[in-house]
């Protein structure tokens, strides 16, 4: 049987502003339902991860030397 590994000794650093934030959340979630409020949250998350895709492969084509558009020309 696998034992979970002890953290005794350690601790995890605060930020400062957890609290904040999730006030924040708790306000802009209103009444809806913690159900319903993850698919809001997922959608966000999926747009974040296809935005930094997006711009990390941008930055890729833009830093190629293959440059097509001028060869064209």
């Amino acid at each position: 049987m696998a034992t979970k590994p002890s953290n005794k000794g350690q601790s995890t650093a605060t930020i400062g502003f957890e609290q904040q934030i999730w006030a924040a959340a708790d306000i802009l979630r209103g009444n809806m339902d913690a159900a319903e409020y993850k698919h809001v949250v997922l959608g966000l998350i999926f747009l974040k991860y296809i935005s930094d895709k997006f711009d990390e492969r941008y930055s890729e084509l833009e830093a190629d030397d293959d440059d097509v558009e001028a060869k064209d020309a």
